[in-house]
């Protein structure tokens, strides 16, 4: 049995304005950026125009269509109105987005921080990795000492005269 089905637990309020209007964040802030995206386009500018000139334009031509006469209170009432909502709406669209953006400088500040110390630990392993490779034996270091292991070339050349006398091929 739910909580507000029970005798023994008070209902609360349920008829004031505060749970009548219990609206989701999300969606609310959804639908302000869709507005303010929607507002910010050339479509809503051409369909206003055409839409203001078409009010004008009865209004001063069909004598029996007059609701709104010359001063256009009821245009400048219709803006009004629009300017009412479409502020907040866009400064709600902006703040949403500033949280993202600051959301975002956040994540980017940490994989920034990650980077860096992936690169610190591959400097220093590489630099270890010269120093225990400037301590190994070169192709030329050990050249040099086998050189000195092995008899000079003037004492090879006799081996090298009798393997041409075995071998009529060469």
């Amino acid at each position: 049995m739910a909580d507000t089905q029970r005798l023994d637990v008070p209902r609360g309020r349920s008829r004031s304005l505060g749970s009548f209007l219990r609206l989701n964040p999300d969606a609310v802030g959804n639908f302000a950026e869709g507005i303010a995206r929607f507002l910010g386009t050339g479509r809503f500018l051409a369909v206003q125009t055409i839409i203001v000139v078409v009010w004008i334009a009865l209004n001063v031509v069909a004598v029996d269509l007059r609701w709104d006469p010359y001063p256009f209170i009821l245009l400048n009432l219709a803006f009004s109105t629009q300017a009412a909502y479409a502020a907040p709406l866009i400064l709600l669209a902006q703040n949403r987005q500033a949280d993202r953006d600051r959301v975002q400088a956040e994540e980017d500040r940490a994989r920034a921080a990650s980077i860096r110390a992936d690169t610190e630990y591959l400097a220093r392993e590489l630099a270890s990795l010269r120093v225990a490779v400037g301590e190994l034996a070169t192709r030329d270091f050990i050249r040099d000492q086998l050189g000195r292991l092995v008899p000079a070339e003037t004492d090879r050349e006799p081996h090298k005269k009798e393997k041409k006398k075995r071998d009529p091929v060469t």
